[in-house]
């Protein structure tokens, strides 16, 4: 009864009480293809200590000696144990939410700091406390755009993150915005010609990703031109943070929509992660979610305070700006943390390092028979290359040599089934790169 508390004749009760016959009527909502009737296929059943064995032997599959070359949106990083051994302590780890947040001053200087430390990266005015994560974060700055601009169409980069698209999709589908997407060059970058005339007189905002899903760097002067020309706002979403360690802050737009992940929050099997929206001061008042000011108090002392809250809970439901804007305050306060152990030089370092190893990466790879990069675009620690063979068959045998391989793009884009893409980080022993390289090299000999 430890894993399973509630009785038969309890569930029963429950089931009477809200007037349902049976557990099944409590899910015929769902259509019925989609409904488990047959049990799971687990091994057991397993007493406490042989459950325990299992997952610890589940856990080690996953750390013996795989390298990883993949990224899209979620990075391998170096991570300090200092940050893990802050943030784990009582008062951070057990706090939620500041509702009554001048009695938390720590919690307010925490998220003020985190604040700071955006804006500087981003180059903009003002950041929130930190959103649920960088695809929500992109969705609440584009409902941001629709808000300050009244207008209900929006331009989408198809090199913006599919995922973070997809995202946007779901918000927009039933919000009465329009959603239209527009075509990349063969650099690998966006194609402002293939955004239609007409389009750019109704929009709310463009959207773009630098770098983008394919790792190839944008020029924000010119698309920033081309929409405030038409009254709309220009939205940079950001996903590999650390590039802004060498590559000029997207100064240029209006809103930046951003996911922190590498700055010292591991992968985590896919979160939970944080976002960040920063912009300039004269858009905060439609900013969602939190902003901590600082202040002194009566005595003329150092003090913060929520200067800014917009959420549901705070003010009235139709004036609030989101209603999902969930302020990942643990995690924010690991990114702070992380920046400022690393400090000003050891991002750059770390940027270095990264955009070094990349490029190594890029050279080694060109050297194998069949291999090209196809996007002349320049790049950080990400790359597309494609291979003379479909990806995803690739990748299987490389698994076998304990090699996760590249993204196969064909997942997202329909057609790019010998197109991958490749991330390296300062993580990748220059060592393992080359056995990557080999190892292709390889694969490739072989099937000819």
């Amino acid at each position: 009864m430890r894993y399973l508390p509630k009785s038969q004749s309890e569930r029963r009760e429950m089931l009477h009480a809200i007037g349902v016959k049976s557990i099944e009527n409590l899910f015929e909502t769902i259509p019925a293809k989609y409904r488990l009737r047959d049990a799971l296929k687990l091994p057991g059943p397993l007493s406490e200590m042989e459950i325990i064995d299992y997952f610890k032997a589940r856990a080690a599959e996953n750390s013996r000696g795989y390298t990883s070359f993949l990224g899209a949106g979620v990075y391998q990083h170096v991570r300090s144990v200092v940050t893990d051994a802050l943030v784990q302590r009582g008062e951070f780890l057990t706090s939620y939410t500041p509702y009554q947040a001048e009695i938390s001053q720590g919690t307010l200087q925490a998220i003020f700091e985190f604040q700071t430390l955006m804006s500087q990266l981003t180059g903009q005015e003002v950041a929130n406390a930190s959103m649920y994560d960088g695809s929500t974060a992109l969705t609440e700055s584009v409902l941001m755009a629709e808000r300050l601009t009244r207008r209900h169409r929006v331009l989408v980069a198809r090199t913006v993150h599919p995922e973070y698209r997809q995202v946007l999709a779901t918000y927009a589908k039933h919000l009465g915005i329009e959603i239209e997407e527009f075509g990349f060059a063969a650099s690998g970058q966006i194609d402002a010609g293939s955004i239609r005339a007409d389009a750019l007189k109704e929009a709310a905002a463009i959207v773009v990703q630098s770098p983008n899903f394919f790792g190839v760097l944008e020029s924000l002067g010119p698309i920033a031109e081309t929409a405030h020309q038409h009254g709309a706002l220009l939205i940079d979403c950001i996903t590999e943070p650390l590039a802004l360690g060498i590559i000029k802050p997207p100064e240029e737009a209006d809103i930046v929509a951003l996911e922190a992940q590498s700055f010292g929050v591991p992968p985590s099997y896919g979160g939970p992660y944080v976002g960040v929206i920063a912009t300039r001061d004269k858009f905060v008042r439609q900013m969602p979610g939190r902003i901590a000011g600082e202040t002194t108090d009566a005595a003329g002392r150092r003090g913060f305070c929520l200067t800014l809250a917009t959420r549901e809970q705070h003010i009235r439901r139709e004036k609030a700006t989101s209603n999902i804007c969930t302020n990942e305050a643990l995690y924010a306060l690991v990114v702070t943390i992380h920046l400022c152990l690393l400090g000003k030089e050891g991002v750059r370092e770390l940027a270095a390092q990264n955009l070094s190893k990349a490029h190594f990466a890029r050279d080694v790879m060109k050297q194998i028979p069949g291999v090209t990069l196809p996007f002349t675009g320049k790049t950080f620690n990400e790359f597309v290359v494609e291979f003379p063979r479909p990806v995803k068959e690739i990748n299987e045998k490389l698994l076998a040599e304990k090699i996760i391989g590249p993204l196969a793009l064909d997942k997202y884009y329909p057609g790019q089934e010998k197109r991958g893409l490749m991330c390296v980080t300062e993580v990748t022993p220059r060592a393992e790169i080359e056995r990557f390289t080999s190892a292709v090299k390889y694969i490739l000999q072989s099937a000819n």
